[in-house]
């Protein structure tokens, strides 16, 4: 993710993709704008941005394996950055996105006078600490290099990491909008501040990194075997969802897919691919 970007620095971005995308609704088209009342087409299909992994995995498999059945076409999207996505849902190049959590997406329409509201939960990726060079997080000392996501939310989401594994202190009360400013002892430690998707990338080149779940899995890191230490997914505010804009909630293509997105099929196939690194995370609706 990059921080704090301004819509309009993913306004030409965004106009070059449009040609790549599928036209899911106009303004003339009361389905694509969620109007009260308004009846979605279940005709055409349901347009999903997602990340590559574990997100454009799962709606695949939900494309290949439930969809049919259920009466819904499904087409993904796979984007490798956090601005797009979400840029084109509001847009109305896409109909739904699928890649954040809450405290990202809060961030996000702040910043950018976005309006996506999430429509249901899904699952957490456990944020890792990882290293090719220090086997135990004991081994961390003083002089040596972290790098940590630069974008608001996951950089204050990796700091309470550190914090909580006594590798940094943190002023009290700052939670996940913890900036680095924020470190009252960084125990002789430096740190790195990388965009979230190129951190692995440079694990070799860091003593340590603290690496998303979905670009841990794509950098053929295993988090539940190959972090020093994992975040608990007990009582974490961190699941991701399918998101569309505010007013989509109620499109019958949205809700469908949403069912199938909680459905036990979609539960087992996210245990056995992921095997711990990726955690089922249904429940009630992300609250918006």
């Amino acid at each position: 993710m990059r921080k704090n970007i301004k819509i309009t620095a993913a306004a030409a971005a965004t106009a070059a993709l449009a040609l790549g995308l599928s036209a899911c609704g106009t303004d003339s088209d009361p389905a694509a704008k969620g109007e009260t009342g308004a009846k979605a087409d279940t005709s055409k299909a349901l347009v999903v941005a997602a990340s590559p992994t574990p997100h454009g995995d799962i709606l695949n498999f939900v494309k290949k394996n439930l969809a049919d059945k259920a009466g819904l076409k499904l087409e993904v999207k796979e984007f490798t950055d956090y601005v797009l996505p979400n840029t084109a849902t509001e847009t109305g190049q896409v109909d739904a996105n699928f890649f954040q959590h809450k405290p990202y997406l809060d961030d996000f329409n702040k910043q950018n006078n976005t309006h996506i509201v999430p429509v249901v939960n899904v699952h957490l990726e456990p944020l890792g600490l990882y290293s090719k060079s220090v086997k135990d997080i004991k081994d961390i000392k003083a002089g040596q290099t972290i790098a940590v996501p630069n974008d608001t939310t996951n950089e204050g989401r990796a700091l309470q990491l550190l914090a909580e594994n006594g590798l940094i202190t943190l002023k009290p009360g700052v939670g996940t909008s913890a900036k680095l400013s924020d470190i009252t002892d960084k125990k002789g430690l430096e740190f790195k501040e990388l965009e979230a998707a190129t951190v692995p990338r440079a694990l070799s080149d860091v003593d340590a990194a603290v690496i998303n779940g979905n670009y841990a899995i794509e950098a053929k890191l295993k988090p539940g075997k190959d972090s020093l230490v994992l975040e608990k997914a007990e009582g974490n505010p961190y699941a991701n969802f399918l998101a569309v804009k505010e007013g989509n909630e109620k499109d019958a293509r949205v809700q469908k897919l949403a069912g199938l997105l909680n459905s036990d099929e979609v539960k087992k196939f996210i245990e056995d691919t992921y095997q711990g690194s990726i955690v089922p995370s249904f429940g009630s609706p992300a609250k918006s």
